[in-house]
């Protein structure tokens, strides 16, 4: 635990105007990021008495070893600044909102020649339409369902579309009328587009227009007596009042608006966002976060509104926002919003009328999720935290350990030696510092060995990295966790302890390896999986933790995730080996000619036995390549015949390869079981 006058700034070093500050751990990793109207006496504030702090801001300061600052023009550049920073860093100690759930779109892929409309999930693409977010993904394709028999777009994958274009035959939403086929020239490219364009207006809300023409076209029909036609159009009217009834009118003046509202205790604050456009509801989502430090009601909006539109331009930015509390000050925060839009953006607290009572409503969902996680996640919290101390107590640390890194040795009968590290921080998976190795040092099967080997390569590059950039500290003060192409460094944070897969040998491999390299803070320990016992270093008997313990438990989930994700890459490693072939002798041959000469060939049997002529036939394809390529295939044994083991049938090779390459040698269902028996 630091004392935080140990790196407070000397008076009159911090100056008196706008910034964003960023606070730093031991290891020079940002764990808080701030920004401030006066960085001079915002950042006064940290610097008092512990007992005046807030808990959590106080765990933050004395987490901290060093604070640094930025100071910028305007509380506008500082707003943005800051969000950039907490994008970037992921400070542990910052409001992070997390969803509940990844929020399904209605999406229509306005950037492709025939548009497509789809259920999307994560990041927007640049040209794709946007609509919701959705609470299911089923509602999204109820109400696709109602209007394709209006606007027949197409809702095929390109598969699906370049197999039908291919046959001539459309699917059966084709036929059915629910789609226009453009795969097959029913429709062409620029009126499909045309009709892709006219179901985004009435998505967006403009749906009058559709159903007054819909309507002056049903009495024409029946004028004309063509009663048929006229049932049609009764029936695709119906259609899409039955659409727009899942969305009934929330707010009469047609408004496009996003209401957000907050519940909160002196922990956790949710937030639940409406997205009304046209007067209508279009969209729902929540959030939940941990309160780290003393926040009001308005900066938890303020960080909301950060995470809402700090990716987001132009419409997807509405005309106005109504949140329950405005942040302070409110005027920078307004023209952030209004510079993301391109226009005009008012942020208000609703004070009467439907918008007032919509908020309410809005904050009955806020309250009501914040129960419903609170029942979730009380019980988590609990566990995490009495299973990190009971592994802290059952091997004797100073402390919980909150980062733990487990090893893993996969391989098959020696072959695709792998290895695999998995991270757990807070006791929870962090998947994005997972990383995994070859081994190199030898070849055949040596589990301990390949352990002490992974141990001393990932801690060598630790200590590399911490002495390159002295302390953690490059020569310019910049961040020293990050390479010189902008990307965090692969091992810069140590674990407070290793865990490794075995037993007694491979943990005194791993100490070894520690050793050699004169790290002696970090702890050890192995979980064997046949008792599920727990070796310590230089302890003749395992410490043996109950069947019922938590911390056992959170040992056993890393254990088994370092195994799964070990076990992944060894497959993955040796299904490449297996379909190696005669192309991938060639120099110059990549995937993309490779891929040319199967789809011209359609299977590597017909593509060997074809001359030098021929293969240069294929599109990027050189007399000296073809050449070569002939030669590889003399070079190269035939592969042995597959055999279908129930009817002792030769199977021949006339299917596309796909692959670029042969197998080599047939794997059968038997065979493969086998194999699998034998990896771990």
């Amino acid at each position: 635990m630091a004392d935080p006058s140990s790196y407070r700034p000397k008076p009159g070093e911090i100056p008196d105007s706008p910034g964003v500050y960023r606070f730093r751990d031991e290891h020079r990793r940002v764990i808080y990021v701030g920004k401030a109207k006066s960085l001079r006496q915002r950042l006064a504030n940290y610097f008092q008495d512990l007992a005046n702090l807030h808990p959590r801001t106080r765990t933050m300061v004395t987490t901290a070893a060093s604070v640094e600052w930025t100071v910028v023009s305007t509380e506008v550049e500082a707003l943005q600044l800051e969000y950039s920073w907490i994008k970037e860093f992921d400070p542990r100690f910052n409001v992070k909102y997390r969803d509940d759930k990844s929020y399904p779109y209605l999406a229509v892929t306005m950037n492709e020649e025939f548009p497509r409309v789809q259920v999307m999930r994560g990041h927007k693409k640049k040209g794709v339409r946007y609509f919701g977010p959705y609470g299911h993904a089923w509602a999204i394709r109820d109400t696709v369902d109602l209007l394709l028999r209006v606007f027949p777009v197409r809702t095929c994958s390109a598969g699906v579309f370049k197999n039908a274009a291919r046959t001539g035959r459309p699917c059966l939403l084709g036929y059915i009328g629910k789609c226009s086929a453009p795969c097959v020239g029913r429709i062409s490219a620029e009126d499909h587009r045309e009709l892709a364009g006219e179901f985004c207006d009435f998505m967006a809300g403009r749906t009058g227009t559709y159903l007054r023409r819909l309507e002056r076209q049903m009495m024409e029909a029946a004028e004309e007596m063509e009663y048929e036609r006229a049932a049609r159009l009764r029936d695709d009217i119906e259609a899409l009042k039955k659409a727009m009834e899942k969305n009934a009118v929330v707010l009469a003046d047609a408004t496009d608006a996003d209401l957000i509202a907050v519940a909160e205790d002196e922990l956790e604050a949710a937030l639940q966002i409406f997205h009304v456009r046209g007067g209508r509801v279009r969209g729902q989502r929540g959030w939940v976060t941990d309160k780290v430090e003393e926040v009001t009601t308005g900066a938890l909006v303020e960080h909301a509104l950060q995470q809402l539109y700090g990716e987001e331009k132009g419409d997807a930015v509405p005309k106005e926002v109504l949140v329950p509390a405005l942040p302070e000050p409110v005027e920078p925060v307004q023209d952030w919003l209004t510079g993301r839009r391109g226009s005009n953006v008012s942020l208000r607290i609703p004070q009467r009328g439907d918008k007032k009572a919509l908020m309410e409503t809005v904050q009955r969902n806020a309250q009501q999720a914040l129960a419903l996680h609170k029942t979730k996640r009380a019980s988590d919290l609990t566990t995490r935290s009495r299973a990190l101390e009971e592994i802290a107590d059952a091997l004797d640390l100073d402390s919980a350990p909150l980062r733990i890194e487990c090893y893993d040795i996969s391989h098959l009968q020696g072959e695709d030696v792998v290895a695999s590290m998995v991270v757990f921080e807070d006791g929870l998976q962090r998947k994005s510092e997972y990383r995994r190795f070859q081994i190199k040092g030898f070849e055949g099967q040596d589990d301990v060995r390949s352990m002490h080997e992974v141990i001393t390569r990932r801690f060598k590059r630790y200590l590399a990295d911490k002495e390159k950039t002295g302390e953690w500290v490059d020569e310019d003060g910049e961040n020293g966790l990050k390479d010189e192409d902008g990307r965090p460094r692969k091992f810069a944070y140590p674990p407070q302890l290793v865990v490794v897969d075995g037993g007694r040998p491979q943990v005194a491999a791993a100490k070894r390896a520690l050793d050699e390299l004169g790290i002696d803070d970090i702890a050890v320990c192995g979980l064997a999986k046949r008792l599920e016992e727990v070796w310590l270093p230089h302890d003749d008997d395992p410490v043996v933790l109950p069947r019922t313990s938590e911390g056992l438990y959170l040992l056993q989930r890393v254990r088994d995730e370092a195994h799964r994700f070990a076990i992944t890459y060894q497959r993955a490693k040796r299904a490449k080996r297996f379909r190696a072939g005669p192309l991938d002798d060639v120099p110059g041959l990549g995937d993309t000619r490779k891929q040319a000469l199967i789809k011209h060939f359609g299977s590597v049997k017909k593509l060997r036995s074809a001359t030098i002529d021929q293969i240069q036939e294929v599109p990027g394809i050189g007399r000296k390549t073809a050449e070569t390529i002939a030669a590889a295939f003399a070079r190269a044994a035939p592969a042995a015949p597959a055999v279908n083991t129930a009817t002792g049938e030769i199977i021949e090779d006339e299917e596309p390869d796909t692959t670029g390459g042969s197998s080599g040698e047939p794997v059968t269902a038997g065979a493969l079981d086998e194999r699998r028996g034998q990896e771990r």
